[in-house]
């Protein structure tokens, strides 16, 4: 069976491999097709379409955007993006420049709990072209000696329950939805487990979010058991969403994390890719990144 990884994460945001390094991964586990969705940012998918064309793999340009959900956390995964993506471009640069507004609160929250850490220990931990986020300043935590590990590092100071928290500006799905369709994006719920909601309240919430422009919903996932998997099938199937699958890849940032095989529970299919593109031809999308 050919298989694929359709949510993963490089050094462009906040992954440990580089696009080339993240699709030659994907060569050495056998898997035929790998989605580079970084969060808020496309910088990294020029090097990795060439990376895919180098290492006989296909790439599908995409991205995963952060999107305002006050039960929780909502992501939406685009898939195929044009390159380059203008319009998205545009709008993700607003967010940058917002995270590193996070980024200096974040310091300065550090700073007053008596941690010596300034933005130049953080810009040390961070590769060439890629957004600075929490990770990085969890490594400067590391190496500062103000925590054991990036686990603690988030636990204690950046994570949502952390000392030094600061909320990330985020798009509405409104915003986020309007965008990668105008880029003729294929869109995706990510992980609908973290919304921690009911079937119900589940299936409300998507009834919006298709009328928005969802096309699909992420079944197969890291951190999806068997009964979240069958569910959301089954609402995928009722609803006529699209059905995606992906491990959420990052590297050493989640080491429990298997590029295509998540923690062992995934075997996410080439069907699912060669469904996606029949849907796309229908409405005449492209289906080469």
């Amino acid at each position: 069976m050919k298989l694929v990884d359709l949510h993963t994460h490089s050094t462009a945001s906040d992954g440990t491999y580089s696009p080339t390094e993240l699709v030659k991964l994907a060569k050495e586990k056998g898997l035929c097709a790998i989605a580079i969705t970084d969060h808020d940012t496309t910088r990294g998918l020029e090097e990795s379409i060439e990376a895919g064309r180098k290492f006989g793999i296909e790439v599908i340009c995409g991205c995963e955007l952060s999107v305002e959900f006050p039960q929780g956390q909502m992501h939406i995964i685009g898939l195929w993006l044009p390159l380059p993506p203008r319009k998205l471009e545009k709008e993700l640069k607003y967010l940058r420049e917002k995270r590193h507004s996070r980024n200096r609160k974040i310091i300065e929250k550090l700073n007053l709990l008596g941690i010596d850490i300034s933005y130049e220990d953080v810009l040390r931990e961070v590769e060439t072209g890629a957004t600075v986020g929490r990770p990085h300043i969890a490594r400067a935590l590391v190496k500062k000696g103000a925590a054991s590990s990036l686990q603690e590092a988030f636990d204690k100071f950046i994570g949502p329950k952390g000392l030094a928290y600061v909320p990330k500006e985020k798009f509405s799905p409104e915003k986020a939805l309007g965008i990668l369709k105008r880029e003729g994006a294929t869109t995706i719920l990510a992980h609908p487990f973290s919304l921690n909601l009911s079937e119900g309240e589940l299936r409300d919430q998507l009834r919006r979010l298709i009328s928005l422009g969802l096309d699909g919903m992420e079944v197969y996932y890291s951190e999806h058991d068997r009964e979240h998997t069958e569910l959301y099938l089954e609402i995928c199937r009722d609803m006529g969403l699209l059905i995606s699958g992906g491990s959420d890849f990052h590297g050493s940032v989640k080491p429990h994390i298997e590029l295509g095989r998540g923690q062992g529970n995934l075997q996410i299919p080439y069907d699912l890719v060669e469904e996606m593109k029949r849907y796309r031809r229908e409405r005449g999308l492209h289906v080469n990144s």
